[in-house]
């Protein structure tokens, strides 16, 4: 007699799946981090807080607003000294990882740190910065800043911002002040119970004239008491989508004066008879941004491989079904929908990652370029090119390494079903923290149209036989016109496929533009009128951008089974992307209608390529446990355990009933009263007859 095989346990089942990979799973993330050293230190700063009590996460789900800025707050102690001993490299490195395992606090911190401090590094004399350090703004012993700069009515228009600064020459300051409600700071990270100072973003005003948005350090509390300052009003936002652990909070200014040395003067000078001196090199002011957009794409890569590792490990415990002769239900990872759901996520998460990597190591050779150049440098128009470029295609990047993100992190929640609605699974909580990646930091469809009139200027200058920065030389190559695929769908293909269609689509965009430009409209005026086709040609140019340098980054690996599994998931990446971007690579005839459906059976296979090595490429991305803080992608598989015990822990029943007595006794309890019919205690009915009667006898 055959008895029935008895069912692997999750744990058991995720053991199956990590048996034999055909890859090292140490040296894949190694790669993956960009070097040992790099992965040795995440493992470090893990085991670190998961043992931290302030970086408990376990509970955070059933914290409130003002428990969750609390506990944003105590993380702030031990924080302060890591960033007054370690390196730079070393510290954000670390904040990469707290990025990840809280928002709230990354942003928090990353205001004073990254915002504030990175306002002072980038905008304050030499002499400036040391005074500001000597206050105590690096160890918060003396001044914590928030960066004033959005407003009610004004975000991502930055030169459009109506706080003004006005010139007082007779006492030497600048009256800080907000004209009109519209005006009022909004959205101030820190503002409303923690900054001490702020750095204002207002229009600096001088006998009248105008002279552009500058900065002001301006002081907000008194350090001693944390009274508001004279002519300070503050208050709290309130309550958002997410990140509910960052106080932010509004700031009015009536007429409160700074003292003339506390503008940022490193690139535009006031003397004290107010005599303005602008930059020699205006365009350098790009460089500041690139720093935060540069964090952003590789935190989009981090936090789509967090939910990632949750979806995934899931996905592979969990079983639906059985099918055919197997008395087992079936993984629903081994569904060929359910690789489709998530293997072409992983590569993309893999892609932009790094994508990250790259845009990181391109950025500090930016910033150190930029840092010795002088206004005689021969190469001076060569950077500044190669500036622009940088500055956007970051912001192309920016936009859509975060939407990706953001819509990775929902198509994980909606994998895991129904499990994958509680607070628990962590996908509500990472969702609301992670959507407005998508909003700040400059509003992604505004970057994406920025980074589409880069490509229209680029196109510009390839015209004239202008040799192209190389983020965009392949402009320069007139044959991508009418490129054809060799239909071998080898990552050379894929990557001319990307070029072609990018080409097209810029190319159409640009003549679109010139030809408003001769109907007579402004550059504004066909600027805003092209806007679709110039985010259709930044969303091209940047998914190509990013396969590209994934492969390049592949290509250049030694040759070994680690290479060769990310060379399969950069082809499933590239191929996905044209399938999802189809209609284009028709349109413009790289690919015919048959070619497509090989594309399509490239993907299927590549999926199921992926799903076998799937559990060992989430290993890869070495999350712990405590990080991503969800009972669904547990290292050991422990799914349903880990689940009933945090639920049952975290919602234990009262003792008496909250209100059981106030509103569901008297619910239980109420008598139904009967109704009196109106027309019986009328004699409606009897009355009628008789009626009836009289007219019968008439």
């Amino acid at each position: 007699m055959a008895f029935p095989r008895p069912k692997p346990t999750t744990m058991e089942t995720l053991a199956m799946e990590r048996a034999n990979p055909s890859f090292n799973v140490r040296k894949m993330s190694v790669a993956m981090h960009g070097s040992e050293r790099a992965l040795i230190l995440k493992e470090k700063f893990m085991a670190e807080i998961a043992r931290h009590p302030a970086f408990k996460l376990s509970d955070i789900h059933d914290l409130s607003k003002d428990e969750l800025r609390e506990r944003t707050m105590e993380k702030f102690a031990s924080m302060v000294y890591f960033v007054t001993n370690e390196s730079i490299e070393t510290f954000q490195l670390r904040m990469q990882l707290i990025g990840i395992a809280d928002p709230s606090f990354w942003t928090r911190f990353g205001v004073a740190y990254g915002l504030f401090l990175g306002a002072l590094r980038s905008g304050a004399t030499p002499n400036q910065l040391s005074y500001w350090i000597d206050k105590g703004v690096l160890g918060l012993n003396g001044v914590i800043g928030c960066f004033a700069m959005t407003e009610l009515a004004h975000g991502s228009n930055v030169a459009g911002l109506e706080t003004t600064a006005t010139f007082d020459r007779g006492s030497d300051e600048f009256i800080i002040h907000t004209p009109h409600l519209g005006a009022t700071k909004w959205w101030i990270g820190g503002a409303a119970s923690t900054a001490t100072h702020a750095a204002v973003f207002a229009q600096m005003i001088i006998d009248g004239k105008k002279h552009g948005v500058k900065t002001f350090v301006t002081q907000l509390r008194d350090t001693k008491t944390f009274t508001l300052m004279p002519g300070v009003n503050i208050g709290d936002i309130g309550k958002k989508m997410g990140r509910d652990g960052i106080d932010n909070g509004y700031i009015q200014f009536t007429y409160v004066r700074v003292p003339r040395a506390h503008m940022l003067m490193k690139h535009t000078q006031v003397s004290r008879d107010g005599v303005v001196t602008d930059p020699p090199l205006a365009q350098l002011a790009y460089g500041a941004l690139l720093g935060g957009r540069t964090s952003m794409v590789t935190d989009s890569s981090n936090s789509a491989k967090k939910a990632l590792t949750v979806a995934v490990r899931y996905a592979a415990v969990r079983r639906q079904f059985a099918s055919g002769k197997n008395q087992l239900e079936t993984q629903i990872l081994d569904y060929p929908i359910h690789q489709r759901r998530l293997m072409p996520l992983v590569a993309q998460a893999i892609a932009i990652g790094f994508t990250g990597l790259r845009l990181t190591a391109m950025y500090e050779d930016m910033t150190q370029t930029l840092d010795a150049m002088e206004p005689s440098d021969p190469n001076l128009n060569d950077i500044l090119d190669k500036l622009k470029e940088t500055h956007a295609t970051s912001a192309g990047l920016k936009a859509f390494s975060t939407w990706a993100c953001l819509d990775t992190i929902d198509k994980c929640r909606q994998s895991c079903g129904g499990h994958g609605y509680s607070a628990y699974s962590n996908f509500p909580l990472m969702y609301a923290d992670f959507a407005v990646q998508c909003t700040w930091e400059g509003d992604n469809t505004i970057l994406s149209l920025q980074a589409g009139r880069s490509l229209v200027g680029a196109w510009g200058g390839a015209v004239k036989g202008k040799k192209l920065a190389p983020g965009v030389a392949y402009l320069n190559d007139s044959s991508l016109i009418s490129a054809k695929s060799d239909s071998s769908l080898s990552l050379a293909d894929i990557q001319r496929a990307w070029n072609c269609v990018a080409y097209n689509v810029i190319k159409k965009a640009a003549e679109e533009y010139v030809a408003l430009l001769k109907s007579g409209k402004s550059k504004d005026e066909a600027m805003e009128t092209c806007s679709q086709s110039r985010f259709i040609a930044a969303k091209i140019h940047t998914t190509g951008y990013i396969f590209r340098l994934f492969k390049e980054a592949v290509e250049e690996m030694q040759d070994n089974e680690e290479s060769k599994t990310l060379r399969m998931i950069a082809k499933l990446y590239g191929l996905w992307q044209i399938e999802e971007q189809q209609g284009y690579f028709l349109k413009y005839g790289y690919y015919n209608a048959q070619q497509m459906d090989k594309v399509q059976a490239s993907v299927d296979a590549l999926c199921a390529e992926a799903r076998a090595v799937a559990i060992p490429l989430i290993d890869s991305f070495a999350l712990s446990d405590h990080i991503i803080n969800s009972p669904l992608g547990r290292w050991d598989g422990s799914v349903y355990e880990s689940y009933f015990a945090q639920v049952q822990a975290a919602n234990p029943l009262p003792k008496e009933h909250p209100y059981f007595t106030r509103l569901i006794k008297p619910l239980l309890e109420r008598t139904n009263e009967d109704m009196e019919d109106p027309g019986t205690a009328m004699g409606l009915e009897d009355e009628l007859r008789e009626i009836a009667e009289e007219r019968k006898g008439e």
